[in-house]
Formats: C-alpha cells, sequence, structure tokens
C-alpha cells in the first residue's frame, strides 16, 4: 500500500499563501478542498473557471484535464473562501460577497444536453471571481450549494435586523421594507404577496394570483437566492417583526 503523494515545494509554498490570506481575513478553519480547470469564454462573459472536488480530479486522472489545464483552487472555510486562479489568490467573505448566477450553453458545446452554471462572486476587493460547472460536473453544485447555503446564514441574520430597524433593501432594481416589497413598475405590501420565482430568466411575484415581472434578467439581481428568503419569512409573517 502506498501513502499519499508528498506535496511538491510549490505546492506548500501556495498552501502557506491561502492560509496567510484566509488568515488575515479572519474567515476561520478550512473545511474543504476543491481544484478545478480553466476554459477560454467570449471576452464579454469574462473569464471562466471549472471547479471539481480533488478526489474526484484525482480519480478522473490527468486525462480529465487535457483539453484546459488545471489552473484554479478553491478552498472553503467557515466564513469563507479562497480561489486561486493563475497563481493569484482571491479571498470571499461570506457577510460580503455578492453572488450572481446564471446558465449559458457554450458555442462550441452547443450539440450537448445540458448548460453550463455560472456563479459571479465579489471578493473582499470588490473584484469579480467566475466559476463555472455543468453536468457533467455535478461535484461544482456541490461546493456551490455549500457556498449559497454558507452566504445564506451570513447575510439573511443582518438583512433582517435591517429591515427591523426602518431601513429598504435593493436586490438590483428589486427593493423591500417591512412593509412591502417592489421594483420600477409595480409594488404590494406582504399580505398580498404569494410567492416570488423565476420563469423564463425573469423574476416575477405573485400578487393575490397575478404574476408581475420585477427584474427582466434574474443574472443581474445579486445574492437571489437571500432575496427568495427574505420574501418567504416577510409573506409568511405579513412582515411582521
Amino acid at each position: 500500500m502506498t501513502g499519499p503523494t508528498p506535496r511538491t515545494r510549490g505546492e506548500e509554498l501556495l498552501l502557506a499563501r491561502i492560509s496567510a490570506a484566509a488568515g488575515r481575513a479572519r474567515i476561520g478553519r478550512r473545511r474543504a478542498t476543491y481544484a478545478g480547470t480553466g476554459q477560454p469564454t467570449p471576452a464579454q462573459a469574462g473569464p471562466l473557471r471549472v471547479i471539481r472536488r480533488l478526489p474526484a480530479f484525482v480519480r478522473y486522472g490527468r486525462s480529465a484535464a487535457t483539453k484546459a489545464r488545471a489552473d484554479a483552487r478553491l478552498d472553503l472555510y467557515e466564513h469563507g473562501m479562497t480561489v486561486v486562479i493563475k497563481g493569484r489568490i482571491h479571498v470571499i467573505r461570506y457577510d460580503t460577497t455578492s453572488v450572481f448566477h446564471t446558465s449559458i450553453r457554450p458555442a462550441h458545446d452547443a450539440g450537448r444536453a445540458g448548460a453550463l452554471g455560472v456563479h459571479t462572486l465579489t471578493d473582499v476587493e470588490g473584484k469579480r471571481v467566475v466559476l463555472y460547472g455543468g453536468p457533467e460536473h455535478s461535484v461544482a453544485e456541490e461546493w456551490a450549494a455549500e457556498v449559497r447555503q454558507a452566504v445564506l446564514r451570513a447575510q439573511l441574520p443582518w438583512a433582517l435586523a435591517t429591515l427591523d430597524q426602518g431601513e429598504r433593501l435593493a436586490f438590483g432594481g428589486i427593493w423591500l421594507t417591512r412593509e412591502e416589497i417592489g421594483s420600477a413598475e409595480v409594488a404590494a405590501r406582504w399580505p398580498q404577496v404569494r410567492s416570488l420565482g423565476v420563469e423564463h430568466g425573469a423574476v416575477r411575484l405573485d400578487i393575490d394570483g397575478t404574476w408581475h415581472t420585477l427584474a427582466a434578467t434574474a443574472s443581474t439581481i445579486r445574492n437571489l437566492f437571500v432575496l427568495r428568503a427574505l420574501v418567504e419569512h416577510l409573506r409568511t409573517d405579513g412582515g411582521r417583526s
């Protein structure tokens, strides 16, 4: 039986840099590590990165990365995460990041089933980090779900406390208070609200049984999953504190 492959000097130095960056940001202990590969995308879309869990990457071997070299690493911590792309470390805090999600079908992959799930996050410097995964990268959905839940746990209490203080929250062009929710075109008090959903890429609100569009493009709404949790909470208690 052979033991684990020893880390190279470069890997040791990278791990030390990641740990130092995480320590400076005070994001707690490391919980999980993922590795990934990068692929070129249209300039307007920005760089996309595929993230896979390290054991899966090792299990499928080097052949899984022949089309694009492995150049990304993602480490999940208690209060945030780090993403290394081409040697640069991005630190993301769950309590301050903005997460945008969309799905695309790459032009070079038009004949295959399924789309790529794209997650764009902001780091502590306000820079964007773009990560993606598709049907063949089911583990990418594993880390994506973990990140969404961590961001929700970190930001939902603050959002509710802000509303309790009588302030207004904005998610793109959608706003909400303890009394009502709305956009430039429509507004409703919480007792009128039945549900918030996404249909054909648009964010829609069910007001007394009639659906209204709040935002034409869901992918432009930061932390849409936080907004949905807030709407569910506020509509069920009628906006009461």
